[in-house]
Formats: C-alpha cells, structure tokens, sequence
C-alpha cells in the first residue's frame, strides 16, 4: 500500500470540486433545522377557552412540565440532538483528517441512526392527525412542520452525498 493510500485526509482535501456543494449543503440543512427548531410547530385549540401554539423547543418544555418524562425526552433526543450530532459528525466526516477506515466506521453509524431521521416528523404527523377530535379540539400544522421537515431531507441528502463520495474512495483506494 502506498503512503497516499494510508495517509488520513480529509473528504474535503481528496474532493475539492465537491467542497462548496457539500459546505452550502451543510450551511443549509443546519439553518433549516434551528429555523425549524424555532418556529412554532403546530397550533392548537379547544373549544373557544384553549389555544397553545408549540414549537419544537417549547414542546420539550410542555411535555417536561406535564410530567410526561418519556415522551419529552424522546422528542428532545429524536427532534434535536440526533439532528445536531448528525449534522456535526458530516461535517467532522467531510472536514476532517480521518483515516478510511474511520470514517467508514462513522459514516456506517450515521447510516445505522439514518433510519429513524424521520420519526420526529412522522410523530407530529401522527399527533396532528389523532388530536383533531372535531368541534371539541383542533390542531393545524404551522410552518416550523415544513421547515424542520425540510432540515431532515436536506440533512438525509447530504448524508447519501457524503457517503457515496467516501465509499467511492475507500472502492477505488483499495483500502479494507
């Protein structure tokens, strides 16, 4: 094996034409996910009594205060954290010296956590859905759905971007 072959490097040194896509891809998706964090996520109403309009951040709070530890949790876990580690480890992943074969390992973890980015988007759906009881409550989605839906499809995109640049490299380097 060469030295070049062993070297660590950083996806962005070995794809420079590529940099600018995958920086503004990154710069976008995670604009779009604080964005979407904060703007209010849905608004409900009971009657004529009871209105609250959440985002994602003050349903954490709401649901924490409830005494509703689980749930709260696993929105704090599956709506921010998993979205912000994500977006930090592509861009530890593009930025990077890693040597192939952690990256591969990283990027197998992301791809692992890949397949529950959509839960949070899925939940809400689901609870705009089940809370729309008629005359008695009514829940309509706000814009902070669409944009924090945006954040994760952007966020999945660049992934799937990221990964076939590295995996293109660890099949033509040679390297286990």
């Amino acid at each position: 094996m060469s030295k070049v072959a062993t070297r660590a490097s950083a996806l962005s040194q070995l794809y420079p034409a590529h940099t600018l896509a995958v920086s503004v891809a990154l710069l976008v998706s995670t604009t779009l996910l604080l964005t979407g964090l904060s703007l209010p996520l849905l608004h409900a109403q009971q009657m004529i009594f009871w209105k609250s309009t959440y985002s994602v951040w003050t349903g954490v709070v709401a649901l924490w205060e409830a005494n509703e530890l689980l749930l709260a949790t696993g929105l704090l876990f599956f709506s921010i954290v998993f979205p912000v580690v994500k977006l930090a480890a592509l861009s530890v992943i593009w930025f990077v010296r890693l040597p192939q074969a952690q990256r591969a390992r990283l990027l197998h973890r992301l791809e692992l956590l890949g397949k529950w980015s959509m839960l949070d988007v899925f939940v809400v759906a689901i609870l705009i859905v089940l809370v729309k009881l008629g005359p008695l409550a009514k829940v309509e989605p706000r814009a902070g759905v669409y944009v924090f839906a945006a954040a994760i499809a952007c966020s999945m995109l660049t992934t799937m971007y990221v990964d076939r640049l590295a995996r293109f490299r660890l099949h033509t380097s040679g390297e286990p």
